[in-house]
């Protein structure tokens, strides 16, 4: 019998998608009429073509790259994501015949949710690898909790470090370094950010946004030099509670 609702995952690429797997087991055990589809597609665009074809498209996710690109085929966003300046959750809204897709940003959510047990006094300042999608909910994420962060980038810009930037002075400075890159995501389980990670201590929190594998390289050596450690899995579970929270209200 076809399934009455479809929710989806947009990004590209999607080698391993935990959200496939938790949708489709929680439609199965609540006995829910539905069906989670991963949609790999390799340009933005393409997401006009879901929608004509898939008429019974209630709700997406969207990630990496997508998720400030996606923003221009929104009719509506909550206040949270146009803050953030970046979505991952999608309403698929019925208005009178008329199809309305709201964004919403259910990253920050999990992300605070997560990270807030392991933060102590000494955690004020924060790195933020990345300047993605991603690293905009961890931005704003991070200073809701009260510690200032400062984003690290591949290529000079103004107001964000670079790699050469991160002196021992800074790292020391810095007690928190959260990765929003995909460096180090599953195949390529032998790369890292390119950080001193010798100036690592156990004073330290590195948050990996990846959670495949469940201990990245970057984790790996941070631990190495006695630092908290923790990657995206329960962010990842967080963002989908507050994203089914989304779709159903």
């Amino acid at each position: 019998m076809e399934v009455e609702q479809i929710y989806g995952l947009i990004g590209y690429p999607l080698i391993h998608s935990f959200s496939k797997t938790f949708f489709n087991e929680k439609f199965e055990s609540e006995k829910i009429s539905a069906e989670y589809i991963n949609f790999e597609i390799s340009d933005i665009s393409l997401l006009k073509e879901i929608i004509a074809e898939e008429t019974r498209l209630r709700g997406l996710n969207v990630t990496i790259p997508y998720k400030e690109a996606v923003i221009p085929y929104l009719n509506e966003m909550d206040e949270t994501a146009r803050l953030i300046g970046a979505v991952n959750v999608i309403k698929f809204i019925q208005n009178k015949g008329k199809l309305i897709l709201k964004g919403y940003n259910s990253d920050i959510i999990g992300f605070t949710d997560s990270i807030k047990p392991l933060l102590t006094r000494q955690h004020k300042y924060a790195l933020i690898l990345g300047t993605g999608g991603a690293s905009k909910a961890v931005w704003h994420g991070l200073e809701s909790l009260d510690i200032a962060p400062t984003l690290v980038s591949r290529t000079p810009k103004e107001g964000v470090l670079t790699y050469k930037d991160l002196t021992p002075e800074i790292i020391n400075k810095y007690k928190v370094i959260v990765n929003t890159t995909p460096v180090g995501m599953y195949p390529h389980v032998d790369e890292c950010p390119d950080i001193p990670y010798t100036c690592l201590t156990e004073d330290h929190l590195i948050y990996d946004l990846l959670y495949n594998p469940d201990e990245t390289l970057f984790m790996k050596k941070a631990k190495e030099r006695g630092a908290t450690v923790k990657n995206g899995l329960e962010m990842l579970l967080l963002q989908a509670f507050a994203a089914w929270d989304i779709w159903q209200k």
